[in-house]
C-alpha cells in the first residue's frame, strides 16, 4: 500500500522556517497504533492524516507520542496539501471533520507560481480564564529573562498564558525550550504561550505577514505532548488573538512567534468563538510511504 505523503512547512514563506507538518492521505482506514506509529517515525511536531468523506475530509492530527484534538499548523498544512495534490482549486472551500468539530478552510484565490501556497483556516477558541500565576513559573521568569508576569491566564483548550512586558527579551532567551522541558510541571506542562506586545515606537523593525507589520509575538511551550517548543502555533494565536483585537480596538491583529524557526498569521474572527487564521506554508518534500497491504483495518 503507497500513501501519498507530504512534508509542508506551514506559516513559512520559504524553506527552514515556520512549523513543519507532515500529511498523510489514506486511501483506507488505518488503526491508531499505525498512525501513531507513522507520526513518531516521521516525527514531526504533528502528523496531519486526510481521509475522504463525502464531499468533506476526515482531519486527525498526531505528535510523536499521542493524539491531539486541535492543531492549528497542521490543518494549514492539510489544506495546502490538498491543493498540491490537486484536490482542492485556488479559492475553493472544503469542510475538515475533526475531534474539535467541523472546521472550515479555504485555499488562497491567487496562488503566485513560484510563490508559497496560501490559504486560511477556522480554529474555534476558548475564552482566557484570569487566574494567579504559579509561583514556580514566576520564579523561573525571573531568573532566565529578568521579568515579571503581567497577567496570566488559563484556558479552555488547556494552554496557560503569560503576558511579558514588550522590553522582554523573548526572542533572544537560548536554551529557553530546554529549561522549560525540565520546569514545567501541572496544566503549563501540556501547553505554555509566553506573549509579549512589539512595540509599534521601537526603532527596531518589526516582522510582517503578507507585509502587514506584527503587533505581537510568542513561544509556545508544550513538553506534556512531547514538544518541547512548537515553532509556530495556530491554535495558540487563534486562543489569544481576542485579547490583542479589544486591547487594540481593531477587527485584525497579526501575530509572529519568534522561535528558531519563526513565523507569522494574520487573524481576525469571522463568529463568537471563531477565528479566521491565513497563512502560507512551503512545501518541502513530495512522497509516498510505503506500507504492507494488510496495515489496514
Amino acid at each position: 500500500m503507497r500513501l501519498p505523503a507530504l512534508l509542508i512547512e506551514a506559516f513559512a514563506a520559504g524553506p527552514c522556517a515556520g512549523n513543519g507538518a507532515a500529511v498523510v492521505r489514506l486511501e483506507c482506514p488505518l488503526d491508531d497504533l499505525m498512525l501513531q506509529g507513522l507520526a513518531r517515525t516521521l516525527n514531526q511536531s504533528e502528523t496531519a492524516f486526510l481521509e475522504p468523506k463525502g464531499a468533506a475530509w476526515g482531519l486527525r492530527w498526531f505528535t510523536p507520542t499521542c493524539e491531539v484534538p486541535l492543531c492549528g499548523h497542521a490543518t494549514l498544512a492539510a489544506l495546502l496539501a490538498l491543493g498540491h495534490w490537486g484536490l482542492l482549486r485556488p479559492g475553493e472551500a472544503t469542510s475538515l471533520q475533526t475531534l474539535s468539530g467541523e472546521l472550515r478552510a479555504s485555499l488562497g484565490s491567487q496562488q503566485t507560481p513560484g510563490a508559497s501556497p496560501s490559504g486560511a483556516i477556522e480554529l474555534p477558541y476558548g475564552q482566557l480564564l484570569e487566574a494567579d500565576c504559579p509561583p514556580y513559573l514566576c520564579q523561573l521568569l525571573r531568573s532566565q529573562l529578568a521579568e515579571e508576569v503581567q497577567l496570566f491566564w488559563r484556558s479552555e483548550l488547556g494552554y496557560s498564558v503569560g503576558l511579558l512586558s514588550p522590553d522582554a527579551p523573548l526572542d533572544q532567551a537560548d536554551g529557553l525550550a530546554a529549561l522549560m522541558d525540565g520546569a514545567l510541571s501541572g496544566p503549563e506542562r501540556q501547553g505554555l504561550v509566553l506573549m509579549q506586545a512589539l512595540d509599534q515606537h521601537s526603532a527596531l523593525p518589526r516582522p510582517t505577514v503578507s507585509g502587514k507589520a506584527a503587533n505581537y509575538q510568542l513561544r509556545f511551550f508544550a513538553p506534556g505532548l512531547g514538544i518541547a517548543e512548537d515553532p509556530v502555533t495556530g491554535s495558540a494565536h487563534g486562543l489569544v488573538a481576542p485579547y490583542w483585537l479589544e486591547l487594540l480596538g481593531e477587527n485584525e491583529v497579526v501575530g509572529w512567534q519568534c522561535s528558531s524557526r519563526p513565523g507569522g498569521m494574520v487573524l481576525n474572527p469571522t463568529a463568537p468563538g471563531w477565528m479566521r487564521i491565513q497563512g502560507s506554508g512551503h512545501v518541502l518534500w513530495d512522497g509516498t510511504l510505503n506500507l504492507p497491504d494488510g496495515a489496514s483495518t
